[in-house]
């Protein structure tokens, strides 16, 4: 038996779980995934001024029966056996808290919020979700309604963080046409357990953004033969599109059993080589047809080179920046010629894969995090560029992610980094994918967003 498997079982026994709970290794909640709403029932609150019209429409369309809210008022709270008031309690477990916060313009309104929440902290199930519903600060008419909006953001992150058992809490910001629908896909993710991974941060509508056209839906994905990749290629498989998948011939037959499996085509190719989106836009003609284009494009090949900065020398720091970056600027380039054949069509999407290393840094990780926090530049200057060609950008932002790379790290380091987050546990590869089909899908109103999947475990806008 390893050491790895020694210590994990070790912590698994109950002298183990005694010991580790004092050192704050408690055992964490098997977190909900998948398309499965919570099973019981969602709470719909109101903060500020609003009809509701927009959200109550936007549940109608998810056939969710929303509940009223428990609400801690004064003359309804209880003293318990220790002299200490308490709010009052729902009869059982809800599912879900959902505040419609769009009309929150004044200080004052963010008492209801509390009101709202102090009983429902309790009350919530395992995986429960906790979804504000506001506005971007910028959109308000003026300042104290742009602070009250922005304070929203640091109620979800700080709920995020004291809620237990796998619950999450996120905003969500609506842009002045924001539609039913939109507003329902947005919900549809956060509810679900699409998001299990997705922890304490703000989503910001888009305006007006294109759907995408009718015709052959093809989607290409880089370093797709393992790990993330081929979790990706499997999510997207399950929505019956047509895949191709990218990997370098080194792992071509990893790659060809997950091309065989998802019904994909594998095309072997360094992407680092200059005319890689050439033959990319090749591949997809070839097997799709001649009036076959790209409508999702999902840039997640990428190396780790880990050294202290101190002892990285130029090739080192040069390989990782051409593979997780410079090749998604060239892949790109090519790939937008609206000239060329099997290229990206108009209302197509663009995702890249950052890192919450390019986020915060990471020891050890000078290259690593200079590419991932490229790749967000590149997504937040990229979509402005494209809007008016109707092709969204965007990208998500993993923090530790359980595959066959990050099993190789020393136990107690891994152990560290599963739990430094708001789940106490590290993600899956699914979890990243869900995220990723999320920000595909032509329902989905995020244009230049980074979506972190991390279980918040990162402090930044």
């Amino acid at each position: 038996m390893s050491i790895d498997a020694a210590l994990t079982r070790a912590l698994a026994s109950p002298v183990g779980r005694s010991v580790g709970a004092r050192f704050g290794l408690v055992e964490a909640t098997t977190l909900r995934r998948g398309r499965i709403l919570p099973t019981g029932p969602v709470v719909l609150g109101r903060a500020g001024f609003t009809d509701g019209t927009l959200l109550a429409s936007a549940l109608a369309l998810l056939n969710i029966s929303a509940i009223d809210p428990v609400l801690d008022r004064p003359d309804e709270r209880h003293v318990d056996a220790a002299g200490r008031q308490q709010p009052p309690a729902y009869p059982g477990r809800i599912g879900a808290v959902v505040i419609d916060a769009t009309g929150a313009g004044r200080v004052t309104d963010t008492e209801a919020v509390r009101a709202i929440m102090r009983p429902a902290m309790r009350a919530l199930e395992a995986s429960g979700r906790v979804v504000i519903v506001g506005r971007a600060p910028q959109d308000m008419p003026d300042v104290e309604g742009a602070a009250v909006q922005q304070a929203l953001d640091g109620v979800i992150r700080t709920i995020g963080k004291e809620l237990r058992l796998g619950a999450t809490a996120n905003l969500i910001q609506i842009a002045a046409d924001t539609s039913p629908a939109e507003l329902a896909s947005v919900l549809s993710f956060l509810l679900e357990g699409r998001s299990a991974y997705v922890d304490g941060q703000p989503l910001r509508l888009a305006s007006g953004l294109a759907q995408q056209p009718d015709g052959r839906r093809v989607v290409v994905v880089t370093g797709a033969a393992r790990g993330i990749g081929a979790a990706i290629a499997r999510t997207f498989a399950r929505e019956g599109v047509q895949l191709v998948l990218v990997d370098v011939p080194a792992a071509g037959e990893a790659l060809s059993a997950v091309a065989n499996e998802v019904r994909g085509s594998a095309l072997q190719l360094d992407i680092t080589i200059a005319d890689a989106g050439l033959r990319i836009a090749e591949h997809v003609t070839g097997r799709h047809g001649p009036d076959a284009s790209i409508a999702v494009l999902v840039h997640c090949a990428g190396i780790l080179r880990d050294k202290m900065l101190i002892n990285t020398d130029e090739q080192r720091w040069a390989s990782v920046l051409d593979v997780n970056l410079a090749a998604q600027l060239r892949i790109n380039e090519h790939l937008l010629s609206p000239e060329l054949a099997g290229g990206l069509a108009s209302g197509s999407r663009i995702i890249g894969v950052a890192s919450t290393s390019g986020w915060a840094g990471n020891k050890g990780q000078a290259n690593y995090a200079a590419s991932k926090a490229g790749v967000i530049g590149l997504v937040r200057a990229l979509a402005p560029r494209l809007a008016e060609r109707g092709i969204v950008v965007n990208a998500v932002a993993p923090g530790f992610i359980e595959t066959d790379m990050t099993a190789s790290i020393p136990f107690v380091q891994r152990e560290m980094f599963k739990r430094f987050n708001s789940l106490l546990q590290a993600g899956q590869p699914v979890d990243v994918a869900e995220a990723i089909a999320f920000l595909a899908d032509p329902a989905t109103p995020l244009n230049g967003t980074v979506l972190r999947v991390c279980g918040q475990n990162i402090v930044g806008l």
